[in-house]
């Protein structure tokens, strides 16, 4: 007899998991069937290095998640569950070759003082935007939480037309349009407090020239002055921990180590799932795949123009992670550093540009970017007393590599190149913060390909599940008609980072969808 439940999840990311408890709260029953041995995709923790060390694998900031639409329905809950935000009051900075620096916080007083060390003028700006941001925020943050659909477009253009007139409404489209180094270029006067913004965009795919992407620089700058940064206490798994503890009292089931073979369906309506270990578990209401949009042909068995269409959906470049373990923070020329969550090291916009053409075209960038998360400085229980975990992202990478734009790493797979050029990344780490590498104790390295090995949604390593470029975002968010979840197979729908409102952590596929199938 199989196993019967209204709706059933393929993939146990936190999108699934946050989409089943709301699913849960309305009464439906719920099973989620997750591959890998633990839930929540790429949100985990683990002691990747050392035993007492706690690395968050890829996400780290969960400041979407806290300001997001689905917590603020679930939120109580989940604290009931254990769920524990650690505030950080300096979110970001970036350091520069010559020792320099400029950084946000919270103390708007503290970053016009950083600000003005490299521009009086780009101080006045700065603090002009900070005071018109509440008012921008309720636009902006309005357009991410909306459904792709045109009603629902119309709604919210009929709202900021009304506040904003005609003039304001298209001002606002322009700066939707722009690219990071327009905007950021027609904003500010110094080259440093543009690369500190712009570093911000290749966290979503947006390299200095891409259309589309001014948006990011913006609201992450603007709401770390305003709200700063939230990070998770003992790790960024406090939130599936919270999660998969809260769905659990409300009678959802999750599997893991469970992988799904097939989506069964018949006559255009999906009804089940076959599980890798002969199972056949049945779905009334709904399958719900939270998996890469080229991955969804393979399960369903179809081959429709809507598949050849996800089979070409465009994912990012990839990213390395280097895990490290310290006996101390790095050792900043300006100590001051040590007390900011994220170091970008990005020289300016020209590099960027240039990193992500070289991943973008197979090459191991000569000057990799680099964030270094420095979580214990705000969350010490995830290391020994004393000592500490950093969390270095490398950006760009490419999934399959073609060749080394540095003339120096001959390898072209992952398991002989990782080596080689994680020791370009913590290179550049050591020149700008100089005995940094005497402080390392162990380090673990993973490679683009040990990303996706991890979690095949984060295809070549795109820890995005897809290019953010205009083309592939907001109504073609995965594709044009199906920004919803939706697919041709009634109730078979997608969700995940691939769908609107996209990658972070702000749970915002999974509740619309589970909001729209639960009648809200």
């Amino acid at each position: 007899m199989p196993q019967a439940y209204d709706a059933v999840f393929v993939g146990a990311g936190h999108n699934s998991l946050a989409g089943a408890l709301h699913l849960a709260a309305r009464g439906w029953s719920v099973a989620l069937f997750e591959q890998a041995a633990v839930a929540g995709g790429a949100v985990k923790t683990g002691a990747y290095t050392l035993d007492g060390f706690r690395h968050d694998w890829a996400a780290m900031n969960l400041s979407l998640f806290a300001g997001s639409g689905f917590f603020k329905a679930h939120g109580v809950e989940l604290l009931r569950h254990g769920l524990e935000f650690v505030p950080v009051s300096k979110p970001f900075a970036s350091a520069f070759a010559d020792g320099s620096w400029c950084g946000v916080t919270t103390d708007l007083t503290e970053t016009l003082a950083n600000i003005a060390r490299h521009s009086p003028q780009d101080a006045e700006t700065w603090a002009t935007l900070a005071a018109a941001f509440p008012a921008e925020a309720a636009h902006l943050f309005g357009l991410l939480g909306c459904p792709m659909n045109f009603r629902a477009l119309a709604y919210f253009g009929f709202k900021t037309l009304r506040a904003k007139g005609v003039a304001g409404t298209l001002d606002m489209l322009r700066f939707l349009l722009q690219s990071p180094r327009q905007n950021l270029g027609q904003t500010f006067a110094s080259a440093k407090v543009q690369a500190m913004l712009a570093a911000w965009g290749l966290h979503l795919d947006f390299a200095p020239d891409i259309a589309g992407g001014a948006l990011f620089p913006y609201l992450e700058g603007m709401a770390a002055q305003a709200f700063g940064m939230v990070i998770g206490k003992g790790g960024a798994d406090t939130i599936i921990r919270a999660l998969t503890g809260a769905l659990a009292a409300r009678g959802g089931v999750i599997e893991v180590n469970a992988p799904v073979t097939r989506i069964l369906h018949q006559d255009g309506k999906a009804h089940g799932i076959a599980l890798a270990d002969g199972r056949t578990i049945t779905a009334r209401r709904a399958v719900i795949a939270n998996v890469a949009p080229g991955a969804l042909p393979g399960l369903t068995g179809t081959d429709s123009a809507f598949d050849r269409r996800l089979s070409a959906y465009t994912h990012a470049p990839g990213t390395m992670m280097i895990h490290l373990a310290l006996s101390d923070l790095p050792a900043w020329p300006d100590p001051a550093l040590r007390d900011y969550a994220y170091v970008h090291l990005a020289a300016d916009l020209d590099q960027m540009a240039r990193t992500y053409a070289q991943a973008q075209a197979g090459l191991l960038p000569d000057a990799p970017i680099l964030v270094v998360g420095q979580p214990t400085r705000y969350d010490p229980s995830r290391a020994p007393e004393g000592k500490h975990t950093l969390w270095v992202q490398v950006r760009m990478c490419p999934g399959t590599i073609r060749g080394d734009a540095g003339g120096e790493i001959a390898a072209t797979d992952w398991a002989e190149a990782a080596e080689p050029f994680a020791a370009r990344a913590l290179a550049i780490l050591e020149a700008h913060a100089p005995g940094t590498t005497a402080r390392i104790l162990a380090k673990r390295i993973v490679p683009p390909t040990d990303l996706a090995a991890d979690n095949p949604n984060l295809v070549g390593g795109d820890q995005l599940c897809g290019s953010h470029h205009l083309a592939q975002h907001f109504l073609f968010r995965p594709l044009r008609g199906h920004a919803d979840g939706s697919t041709p197979i009634r109730n078979l729908h997608l969700t995940g980072a691939a769908v609107w409102p996209g990658a972070g952590l702000g749970a915002g596929a999974g509740f619309l969808l589970a909001e729209r199938l639960a009648g809200k």
